[in-house]
């Protein structure tokens, strides 16, 4: 027997972590499913798995009889309500893992930092645009001093649902904290797209740097080493294209508004992220990477507590 832990959402985001605790489980037990909306397909599917749920959200879970025996709480709900749940649960003793943009507890990006926090009551997963992108941002960071960083993320509409699109203003500002606080940058920028496109195109990403400080292949090896180790816990994550490069000198200084003129090396990440279709179909990248962190997270917090 694992960890018992619960997850408090039962949209897309939170069922397709329930999924990939129930298929597996390693050293979590999956002891509840939270929501507010009674007929919600993620409260059904819990049931049909054994899973005990409740539509009363913090306070109905707070109610069950298993909750004396959580110790994580998984929160897929929305950035304005995990300011609520976060109060309650610390309160209670609990560990929350944070998949939000509220960014109350500090960042964690597996492949960079993931054993940095793992004894704070609260751990945030950025979002699924962080955590495809910082890993790049953080491996050209371990090489050269990158001087800005810039990361445009597009994800189908269809896996876009009512809160992650309540969240859009968050998960820029969020995602843009997170490439400069774990990334490394110095200063960081992020954009989403909501593609619209049928059928539906899966998650891509573009990271571009402004570094100085390191070779290309330097920058280049580092970037392939990085990806292999999002790809252990995340196999659908790839580069689209090979790593580009363009260089600046004092003959063809790149003027940057606010920042000035930049010498050094422009690089060009193409990204695409495919979901694993434990739940939410493989279009669906966006997500799966985010549940995925937040999964591998938890398992470290696991092993720490058990």
């Amino acid at each position: 027997m694992g960890v018992k832990v619960a997850i408090i959402g039962s949209g897309n985001i939170g069922t397709d972590l329930m999924m990939k605790l129930i298929k597996f489980p390693r050293n979590m037990e999956l002891a509840a499913l939270v929501g507010i909306d009674p007929d919600s397909e993620g409260l059904s599917i819990a049931r049909e798995h054994g899973v005990a749920t409740t539509h009363e959200g913090l306070a109905g879970l707070q109610q069950m009889e298993a909750y004396r025996d959580i110790r994580i709480v998984f929160d897929a709900t929305s950035a304005y309500a995990h300011k609520d749940h976060d109060r309650a649960l610390r309160a209670d003793g609990k560990k929350v893992i944070d998949l939000t943009p509220a960014a109350l507890g500090p960042f964690t990006v597996p492949p960079v930092n993931m054993e940095q926090h793992l004894n704070q009551p609260n751990v945030n997963m950025v979002t699924c645009g962080g955590q495809a992108t910082i890993p790049i941002v953080a491996a050209v960071s371990q090489v050269a001093t990158v001087h800005y960083a810039e990361i445009v993320a597009s994800v189908s509409s269809r896996s876009a649902g009512p809160g992650t699109r309540a969240n859009i203003d968050e998960f820029t500002r969020t995602t843009a904290q997170g490439i400069e606080t774990v990334g490394g940058a110095k200063k960081g920028k992020a954009i989403i797209i909501l593609n619209p496109a049928e059928p539906p195109m899966i998650m891509r990403d573009t990271v571009f740097t402004l570094s100085d400080g390191a070779t290309e292949d330097q920058i280049r090896s580092s970037i392939e080493s990085m990806v292999e180790n999002v790809q252990s816990y995340v196999p659908g994550y790839r580069l689209k294209q090979e790593v580009q490069f363009e260089r600046f000198g004092d003959n063809n200084k790149l003027h940057i508004p606010g920042m000035g003129d930049f010498t050094g090396i422009k690089t060009s990440v193409f990204l695409e992220v495919e979901g694993a279709g434990d739940y939410l179909p493989p279009y669906s990248g966006n997500l799966d990477i985010m549940t995925a962190a937040a999964k591998a997270t938890g398992e470290l917090v696991a092993e720490r507590i058990s």
